[in-house]
């Protein structure tokens, strides 16, 4: 976790992100290839990469162009980054992109225990917000550096916008004062619902409870179309259904209401009863996509940068687009809401009459009321098509692998390199999501988690003639190596930023894509059939999202002091992947880890 020291965050000056010397970049990339290809394709592949990297030749080349480009930019990555891998992808952000995080189940079961929690909840999201409007939000710090608070003036009054080529993002206009509303969705039904007095100070939690009663009162279930599907869409078919949308004056007005609020808040129907067993992969299903055309998925705007989730049954989350922010920042505001809410600043209401919020209309084209019904179609093959396994590992937390001088995350690391091994008789291309955020400006850099050291480990793993002191050896080796790919990654020495900047700049400059970038195993070595991610916060939540291939899968974790809270995803569409499988595997492989370490408790589920 990020620790926090009194220095204003606005003011505080950070070293722009490095560009890695071209030679170090493709040793490390010849490296990474080593546990994933055949001896022949590595051969080909050094044979590529010693030819791009001659002196004099196409990779000294774009190098040049991209130091000039450092030279002049705030950072010669972040745009980039944001617009190949977020806006020009045209895959659907439910389930393919945006993340949910899943927060603990609140003591409440009912509709007034849930406007309550809201009330509660928006007053802690302003509270938090407040300390971004007056300067007072700490700088972050993790491993000794200061991290980049960028990311923070972005995230509440933006929203993701849907173009026919690529989207855009839609940002508070600078140096003007952003919206002083939020949107609530009920039933389907938006609504603008301003949180702050006319003397600039925020609703109290019993002002914010009395207005969602009156929005309450205002959003009966009738046979209302479920508009918010439409933003699930294939992100090409939203933007055509996007341009009929916005036609009509009214849409325009409403659609631009709910793109300017600050953030949504979505008051969730109750859902179906399920087995407790089931109980976390639900919860967790209901976050990242609502459930259905037919359940709560009509509750959502998921172009919306931060949306809230409370269901009646005490179920609540976050849903958050990826364009403008990452986990980190995301799970800071979760911390502190969720600190709020259990202590809210008791200030009396002011007596003064507040205007009722205002309901957002749209007129229904025949055109859209189509719009809708195929995006219904398509949203709930998806839903169906996605497998989730949640599950919580007792055997050990953070603490045990911390006293051991271990890095938790590289433990884990491993640990999900053989639960894969052992599921499917190989290892795989591996994405684990680091921070740049030591960096001006800077986002993510992928660690390459598949190495030599862990193929290593895994084979002997399976070796019944290797005895336990070598596995150990072996393993100690593997968290090593994933240890200091993360330092690299961290420190802006990675190298998928860079090969992508590599390949953007022949791109733009009208150069043919060096034949590196067109090689089999650079396909193989960044096909990631396991996409994975840590988001530690103190809260006792998890994150999930989708695969980023149809037969991969998505692992998300949470260590916490004495346990961890894992999510996988797969889709049922592929014969070979299995969420409950992959859990069970990662499970017995974590206790397996466990027992070599000295740990003697076993994970239970």
């Amino acid at each position: 976790m990020a620790a926090l020291h009194p220095r204003n965050a606005s003011t505080f000056p950070l070293t722009q992100q490095p560009l890695p010397p071209l030679a170090q970049t493709m040793a490390r990339y010849l490296r990474s290839l080593e546990p994933l290809v055949s001896p022949e394709e590595l051969e080909q592949s050094t044979q590529l990469v010693a030819e791009f990297g001659a002196p004099g030749g196409e990779g000294e080349r774009l190098q040049v162009r991209l130091q000039r480009r450092a030279a002049r930019m705030e950072n010669w990555i972040t745009d980039w980054w944001v617009q190949s891998t977020y806006l020009e992808s045209r895959l659907p952000l439910a389930v393919h992109s945006s993340p949910a995080v899943v927060l603990p189940k609140q003591d409440f079961n009912d509709w007034k225990g849930q406007l309550r929690f809201a009330a509660k909840l928006i007053a802690g999201v302003l509270d938090f917000k407040a300390k971004i409007d007056y300067q007072t939000l700490l700088v972050e710090y993790s491993r000794g550096y200061p991290l980049c608070m960028d990311q923070y003036s972005r995230i509440f009054a933006s929203c993701r916008l849907p173009g026919p080529k690529h989207d855009s993002v839609l940002l508070p206009p600078p140096g003007r004062r952003p919206a002083t509303y939020i949107t609530v969705v009920r039933n389907f039904q938006f609504f603008q619902l301003e949180v702050y007095n006319s003397d600039g100070t925020p609703l109290t939690v019993d002002q914010l409870h009395s207005q969602l009663h009156r929005i309450r009162g205002q959003s009966w279930k009738t046979d209302k179309e479920p508009l918010g599907v439409l933003t699930s869409d294939h992100r090409h078919t939203w933007g055509q259904a996007y341009t009929t949308l916005m036609r009509d004056k009214l849409n325009r007005e409403s659609a631009r209401a709910i793109q300017r609020s600050l953030f949504t808040v979505c008051l969730d129907a109750p859902v179906l009863k399920v087995s407790d067993a089931r109980a976390g992969s639900r919860l967790a299903a209901q976050m990242l996509h609502g459930g259905g055309s037919y359940s709560n998925s009509g509750n959502r705007w998921f172009d919306k940068t931060l949306q809230f989730i409370v269901g009646e049954d005490g179920s609540c989350g976050i849903l958050y687009e990826q364009a403008v922010a990452e986990g980190p920042p995301v799970a800071t505001i979760i911390d502190h809401v969720l600190d709020y809410c259990k202590d809210p600043d008791p200030v009396r209401a002011p007596l003064i009459p507040l205007p009722l919020p205002k309901k957002l209309y749209f007129y229904f084209t025949p055109e859209i009321k189509r719009d809708i019904e195929h995006a219904k179609r398509n949203l709930d093959i998806l839903i169906t098509d996605l497998d989730i396994s949640c599950f919580t590992y007792h055997g050990f937390g953070k603490e045990f692998l911390k006293r051991l001088g271990l890095s938790p995350d590289s433990v884990l690391q491993v640990a999900l390199q053989l639960a894969y091994y052992r599921a499917h008789g190989e290892l795989c291309a591996t994405a684990e999501s680091a921070s740049l955020r030591r960096f001006h400006r800077g986002r993510t850099e992928t660690i390459r988690s598949t190495t030599s050291a862990a193929l290593a480990f895994v084979q002997a793993m399976a070796d019944e003639n290797c005895q336990a002191s070598e596995k150990l050896s072996l393993l100690q080796e593997a968290v090593r190596v994933h240890s200091a790919l993360t330092e690299q990654a961290l420190d802006g020495q990675g190298i998928d930023r860079h090969l992508l900047g590599l390949k953007l700049e022949a791109i733009a400059d009208g150069f043919r894509v060096p034949e590196l970038f067109m090689d089999t195993s650079y396909a193989v070595a960044s096909y990631w059939k396991l996409s994975t991610g840590q988001v530690a916060a103190r809260t006792d939540c998890v994150m999930c999202y989708g695969p980023l291939v149809p037969d991969g899968y998505a692992v998300c974790y949470n260590p916490l002091p004495a346990h961890v809270n894992f999510s996988v995803t797969a889709f049922n569409c592929c014969q070979e992947t299995n969420a409950e499988h992959l859990a069970g595997s990662l499970q017995r492989a974590l206790d397996d880890v466990g027992a070599l370490l000295g740990n003697s408790k076993d994970g239970g589920s």
